[in-house]
C-alpha cells in the first residue's frame, strides 16, 4: 500500500483493499458491493451516534460557563464521562407503554427520528475525497431525508394516546412543516450560484464563501434550520408550561433519550449544512498539499460546523421562547416573502454578470454583496414604515373610546355641569364599579 496514496484518498485505498480481500474468498462483484455499502453505513451512523456524547458535554459546559455555573465535572476528567452515566441510567429505566397506545406507531417513531438525521451525514463532505456518497440531488436528499424527522415527532404525538403529546404534535405541523419553505427556497441559492446539487461540488465551487454572495440566504437557512430542529426561541413543540413536554411526554427510558440524541445531533447538523454551503466546507489554506489536504479539509469542516453549533448553543442561552402566533407570523410574513426576493435578485444578477463576462470570482461575489446590502434596505424601509403605521393605527385604537365619549383633558365631561354626572368606574383591582364617594 502506498502511504501517498492513501494519506491523499484514504477511503478509495481502503475501498480497494477491501475489495481486493473480498475478491479472494471467491465473492461476486455484486455482493462485494453490498458489503462495501455496508461498512460505510456502518461507519457514518457510528460516527453519528457517538459523537452526541461528546455534543451533550460540550453544551452542558457551555451553557454554565454562561450562566456563571460549574457543569458536569465529577464523572471522569472535566466531567467528560456524565454523558455515558447518563445513558447507562436510561438504558436500565423502565420501559413503559401507555395504555391504549399504537405500539407499533409508538415504537418506531423515536427510532425514526435518529435515522433521519444520520442519514443527512450520507450527503455531506467531510473532504474532497471523504464523502459518504456523491449524488448529483445531494440538496433535495437533505430535505427530504429531513422531513423523516417532522414524521417522527407528528408519530410519536398521534401514537402516545395523550392530549398533550397530541398537542404537540399539532404545534409540529404549524411549526416544522411551515418552516420548511423558507429552508428550501433559501437553499435554492447556493444550488443556483454553484449550478449544482451535488453537496461536493457546492463546496469546491466556493472561491468565495457563498456567505459573502448571499448572507440573507445564509441568515434565513440558519434560522429556519434552527426552528426545524425545534431549539430555542423556536422551542414551542416541547413548551413546559403550556403542554408538559410536548409530543415525547409518555416515553421513558432509552426511547426518551433518542429523542433527545436526534435533537443533539440535529442542532450540530445545522452547523454542518451551513459550513457546506456557506462556509466553503472543507475548502481552506493548504487544502491542495498532496497527503495532507484531506486532512487539513477535516479540520476545517469541523471547525466551522462547531462554530455554527456553537451558535445555536448561543440563541438556546440567551433568547426567550416566543409565541406561536408571532413565529408563523415571522415565517409566512417575513422569510419566505424575503427568500423569495433572495432567489430573484441572485438570479438576475448572477445572469447579468455572466452575461457581462465578469467571472472573476471576488468580483462575482463582492456585487451580488452590494445587491444583498441594496435588498436589505429596501427591506428595513419597509418594516420601518409597517411598524410605523401599525403604532399610529395602534395608538388611534386607543385613543378612540375618549374621542367618542367627548370626554376632555381636564376630566369634564362635556355637559358643562362641572362634572357632577358621574359614570362606575373599575376599582383598583379591577374587579368592578368603585364606591361612589360619600357626600
Amino acid at each position: 500500500m502506498d502511504i501517498g496514496q492513501f494519506l491523499q484518498d484514504p477511503v478509495g485505498v481502503i475501498g480497494d483493499l477491501l475489495t481486493q480481500l473480498l475478491a479472494g474468498l471467491g465473492l461476486a462483484p455484486q455482493a462485494i458491493t453490498v458489503i462495501l455499502q455496508i461498512i460505510g453505513v456502518v461507519v457514518i451512523a457510528s460516527f453519528c451516534l457517538l459523537l452526541p456524547l461528546f455534543l451533550i458535554w460540550f453544551e452542558r459546559r457551555v451553557v454554565a460557563r454562561m450562566q456563571d455555573r460549574v457543569g458536569p465535572n465529577r464523572v471522569g476528567p472535566q466531567g467528560l464521562l456524565q454523558t455515558i452515566a447518563d445513558a447507562l441510567k436510561l438504558l436500565i429505566k423502565e420501559d413503559i407503554t401507555p395504555h391504549g397506545a399504537d405500539k407499533v406507531v409508538y415504537n418506531v417513531a423515536p427510532i425514526m427520528s435518529v435515522v433521519a438525521v444520520i442519514a443527512m451525514w450520507a450527503v455531506i463532505p467531510f473532504a474532497a475525497t471523504i464523502v459518504g456518497t456523491s449524488l448529483n440531488v445531494g440538496a433535495l436528499y437533505i430535505v427530504s431525508v429531513g422531513s423523516l424527522g417532522t414524521l417522527a415527532i407528528m408519530m410519536a404525538g398521534w401514537s402516545s394516546n395523550n392530549k398533550y403529546a397530541l398537542l404537540g404534535a399539532f404545534r409540529t405541523v404549524a411549526q416544522l412543516v411551515s418552516y420548511e419553505a423558507p429552508l428550501l427556497l433559501s437553499l435554492l441559492v447556493p444550488v443556483l450560484l454553484a449550478r449544482s446539487m451535488d453537496m461536493n461540488t457546492i463546496v469546491e465551487r466556493q472561491e468565495v464563501w457563498y456567505i459573502v454572495a448571499a448572507p440573507i440566504a445564509a441568515l434565513i437557512f440558519f434560522v429556519t434550520s434552527v426552528a426545524e430542529v425545534g431549539r430555542t426561541p423556536f422551542d414551542l413543540l416541547e413548551a413546559e408550561s403550556e403542554i408538559v413536554a410536548g409530543f415525547h411526554i409518555e416515553y421513558t427510558g432509552m426511547k426518551f433519550g433518542m429523542f433527545f440524541v436526534a435533537e443533539f445531533l440535529h442542532a450540530f447538523t445545522v452547523g454542518a449544512l451551513t459550513a457546506v454551503l456557506f462556509l466553503g466546507g472543507w475548502r481552506g489554506p493548504g487544502v491542495d498539499i498532496p497527503g495532507l489536504g484531506p486532512w487539513l479539509g477535516i479540520v476545517y469542516f469541523m471547525l466551522k460546523a462547531f462554530a455554527g453549533y456553537f451558535i445555536v448553543i448561543l440563541m438556546r442561552t440567551t433568547l426567550p421562547r416566543i409565541r406561536i402566533d408571532h413565529m408563523l407570523d415571522l415565517n409566512w410574513k417575513f422569510l419566505v416573502p424575503l427568500a423569495l426576493a433572495v432567489i430573484v435578485v441572485t438570479m438576475l444578477g448572477d445572469k447579468s454578470m455572466a452575461a457581462a463576462g465578469l467571472t472573476d470570482p471576488w468580483v462575482r461575489g463582492g456585487l451580488l454583496f452590494l445587491l444583498n446590502i441594496v435588498l436589505a434596505a429596501v427591506t428595513y424601509g419597509l418594516l420601518s414604515s409597517t411598524a410605523r403605521r401599525l403604532r399610529a393605527a395602534e395608538e388611534a385604537a386607543l385613543a378612540g373610546p375618549d374621542a367618542l365619549s367627548g370626554g376632555s383633558a381636564d376630566g369634564h365631561n362635556g355637559h358643562g355641569d362641572g362634572g357632577h354626572t358621574e359614570h362606575a368606574a373599575p376599582d383598583a383591582a379591577g374587579h368592578g364599579p368603585a364606591a361612589a364617594p360619600a357626600h
